[in-house]
């Protein structure tokens, strides 16, 4: 587990956006609904994380459509609610960063940390976008 004051930073990069801050299990199954549209990102202390994933979501959110939920887990802090998240995210296998789009309680779109890392930050935006442009 990570000191809480290192990872504040990391934290509030989503939540001073509006990302949710999920901490529980049960955090996770209420905000991920049958009724709605939402993104999640499995934050994380790597590099790509601040280079990539971050910068990435917070730019597809200047898009026409979006999410109505903008939810956060935070890998190697919230254990709980992380395993919870990557439990709605199988088939994937575990990876940090990584962002996946839910409708009505259904996963649609998944990027993993190998289309995360290495790529652009718009990269990953415009990747997010399209896949708005489509579910939201």
């Amino acid at each position: 587990m990570y000191p809480a004051e290192l990872v504040k930073p990391m934290r509030e990069d989503l939540t001073s956006v509006g990302f949710i801050e999920l901490t529980t299990s049960k955090d996770v199954t209420t905000h991920v609904s049958k009724n709605n549209t939402a993104v999640l990102i499995v934050n994380s202390v790597c590099g790509c994380a601040a280079a990539n994933a971050r910068p990435g979501i917070k730019q597809s959110l200047n898009n026409d459509k979006k999410p109505e939920q903008l939810l956060t887990v935070f890998a190697g802090v919230d254990k709980e609610a992380t395993d919870s998240a990557r439990n709605l995210m199988i088939p994937f296998p575990p990876s940090s960063p990584c962002i996946a789009l839910f409708k009505n309680g259904e996963l649609v779109h998944m990027l993993e940390r190998h289309h995360i890392e290495g790529r652009s930050s718009e990269i990953i935006s415009e990747n997010l976008k399209q896949a708005y442009n489509q579910h939201c």
